[in-house]
């Protein structure tokens, strides 16, 4: 997605959460830095996702009694928002991609990172202390951004980690994109952070997330596809 195309969005995503563009863009900035020496090409990822079917995870409710679904479905590639990788890890499952703005349990990047996992890490205003203490410990990297993108750093559109997972495939010219554990309703998935301090501000990022995949619903040229009971609107249902 062309900045220029994201920019009014992230304008209105801005004013609704009072963020700062100034401190986002620090945020870019130091993530660029940390990135020059280990940053990986975009083409590592283009190599992945290009022509192939790809499942994106995410932390929701239905994440669990869908496991067997995503174990059986072993040729796609899994694209995974950072609270889901804990289960997958656990349930025996390789997430090919993680998609993480570093508020879940760090520990299971690295161990996603040491099964061959590429770890896309979002860089915002909030979150600068978290950069400056779990980058430098990973090694199969790739930084993202909302504001301008920067060297090493990217914008492929996107605000919470799961609907960031949907619009990367379909930067990279996913064939197809089945969601799978990507709920956005008011119910918070057991999986989806370490803690939620505030959960109506949750709730309003899931809506935000929502709203979003609407939109790229209209654009996409990959075949979209959504297993949760109510699909989100442009993406047709899959019933496993």
């Amino acid at each position: 997605m062309r900045f220029i195309d994201w920019f009014p969005y992230y304008q209105d995503i801005r004013q609704q959460f009072g963020y700062s563009t100034e401190k986002d863009q620090n945020a870019a900035s130091i993530l660029s830095n940390m990135l020059k020496k280990k940053s990986l090409e975009l083409k590592v990822l283009q190599r992945k996702i290009v022509g192939r079917h790809v499942m994106v995870i995410g932390a929701g409710d239905s994440l669990i009694q869908n496991i067997k679904f995503v174990k059986k479905n072993r040729k796609f590639v899994k694209i995974v928002a950072d609270g889901a990788t804990k289960a997958l890890i656990e349930n025996h499952v390789k997430p090919d991609v993680v998609v993480t703005d570093l508020d879940g349990d760090t520990s299971f990047l690295r161990k996603a990172e040491r099964v061959g996992a590429i770890i896309v890490v979002h860089g915002h205003g909030d979150n600068i202390e978290e950069l400056k203490k779990i980058v430098p410990t990973l090694r199969r990297v790739i930084g993202t951004t909302q504001v301008m993108p920067v060297e090493n750093v990217y914008n492929f559109g996107g605000f919470t980690d799961g609907d960031r997972c949907v619009f990367l495939a379909d930067e990279f010219g996913a064939k197809e994109i089945v969601l799978v554990g990507m709920e956005f309703g008011d119910r918070i998935g057991e999986h989806s952070k370490k803690s939620v301090e505030n959960i109506q501000l949750k709730r309003d990022k899931m809506k935000v997330g929502k709203r979003l995949l609407e939109m790229l619903a209209k654009r996409s040229r990959s075949r979209l596809f959504d297993t949760s009971r109510k699909p989100i609107r442009g993406f047709s249902s899959l019933s496993i």
